[in-house]
């Protein structure tokens, strides 16, 4: 992970982010995961563009399986969104920048 705009979240710092982010995008992956990938650099341009607004995290499903158990992670990359500690929105797959711009929008 290489964008200063992108936190790394864990089993330890998942709860506490959710919590207090008003806006929260957060990007369940795996480092062995093609889409993974492909997706990767989408979520570090809306980090950029929207910082401050909202804070975009990953969360390592190798990492931290406590978290991914605990939301219920099946396949990677997933995308959750949280407005003050709720979450609002849940994606699973490749989805376009346009697309999660909008999503995040309306959040």
């Amino acid at each position: 992970m290489s964008s200063p705009h992108v936190i790394e979240l864990t089993d330890a710092t998942f709860d506490e982010t959710v919590a207090k982010s008003p806006v929260l995008l957060v990007d369940f992956w795996a480092p062995w995961c093609g889409p993974c990938k492909m997706i990767a650099p989408v979520i570090e341009e809306i980090a950029a563009e929207l910082a401050g607004s909202v804070t975009v995290a990953k969360v390592n499903v190798d990492s931290a399986p406590g978290v991914a158990g605990a939301q219920r992670i099946t396949a990677i990359p997933t995308l959750f969104i949280y407005k003050n500690g709720v979450l609002v929105e849940r994606s699973t797959g490749l989805a376009s920048k346009a697309a999660l711009l909008e999503k995040l929008k309306s959040a």
